[in-house]
């Protein structure tokens, strides 16, 4: 199994795929300790994961690929932009930045910039967020083309929707998936205070 899913994660980091590609998301993967955010294919392989280091001085939240490998390592000083670095180098090689623009109850957007299309002169938004934080929707954009969306869980009949699973959809793109995985990642702790004392409460649709 392990194999299999280090494959999956291998041919999944590939620079394009031509179809949709979804991910489910969840806390209560059988194969993880509850509580840790996983990105699951549909038949449940784990192909990235979120590591939480509480004990780090600073908001320090890791993405791992399906063996446990740090991809990217996301920091947040105090109230400013997060950031993504390689790996798990300690903050030397940073790949991103992402500034919150608004982040009202219904409404949540952010800004990602990318360090290697920045080098030079003024930064220039390279991908945009925009989404509702209670709802756990939002979609990522790149100029007028959609990369990535997110949307809960809803099966027919049901009055109401767990906020504990959702489904990401990446479209189409020369965009390295564990990029938009990190993203996410980003707008799902970066919700309004309000939001998040609601966070445990079902959605009813």
């Amino acid at each position: 199994m392990l194999e299999a899913e280090v494959e999956d994660a291998e041919n999944l980091a590939m620079a394009h795929w031509p179809i949709p590609v979804d991910l489910f998301v969840s806390e209560k993967h059988p194969s993880l300790p509850r509580g840790l955010l996983a990105f699951a294919d549909s038949s449940g392989n784990i192909l990235f994961r979120l590591n939480s280091l509480s004990h780090h001085p600073k908001k320090t939240l890791r993405i791992l690929d399906s063996a446990g490998n740090p991809l990217i390592s996301i920091y947040r000083h105090h109230d400013g932009p997060w950031q993504g670095f390689k790996g798990d180098d300690g903050q030397k090689d940073l790949i991103f930045q992402v500034q919150r623009v608004s982040n009202k109850f219904a409404r949540t957007e952010l800004e990602v910039f990318l360090v290697a299309e920045n080098h030079r002169g003024e930064l220039t938004c390279d991908f945009k967020v925009k989404g509702c934080h209670f709802q756990r929707s939002c979609t990522i954009y790149n100029g007028d083309s959609i990369v990535a969306q997110t949307s809960l869980m809803h099966k027919l009949r049901q009055i109401y929707v767990s906020r504990r699973k959702i489904q990401l959809t990446m479209f189409p793109s020369f965009v390295d998936p564990a990029l938009i995985v990190a993203v996410v990642v980003i707008f799902l702790v970066n919700g309004p205070k309000k939001s998040k004392i609601l966070d445990k409460l079902p959605v009813s649709i």
